[in-house]
């Protein structure tokens, strides 16, 4: 096991108000699986995730798209939602 799945075990997966995530992981910026539940997807795809002042954009992709691409796609919107103030 390791150092890491109690995070995702015991903080992750835990339950609030009677509910709890379907599956959840903590993954290095390098890709590398940190630790993971036994239901988290993995695959040759990704996601990108920009905040802006109002919003979270989020973008999935899967292969052949890489994650510079994805990660174009939804940073040019998140700026421009951000340059509007939302």
């Amino acid at each position: 096991m390791s150092a890491w799945q109690p995070y995702v075990d015991d903080h992750l997966m835990c339950e609030i108000e009677g509910h709890y995530l379907s599956s959840a992981a903590i993954i290095g910026h390098d890709g590398s699986v940190w630790s993971q539940s036994p239901t988290f997807p993995q695959g040759p795809g990704g996601v990108t995730v920009k905040k802006t002042n109002m919003a979270l954009i989020i973008g999935m992709y899967d292969e052949p798209m890489t994650p510079g691409q994805c990660n174009m796609i939804v940073e040019r919107l998140g700026d421009y939602l951000i340059e509007q103030s939302y």
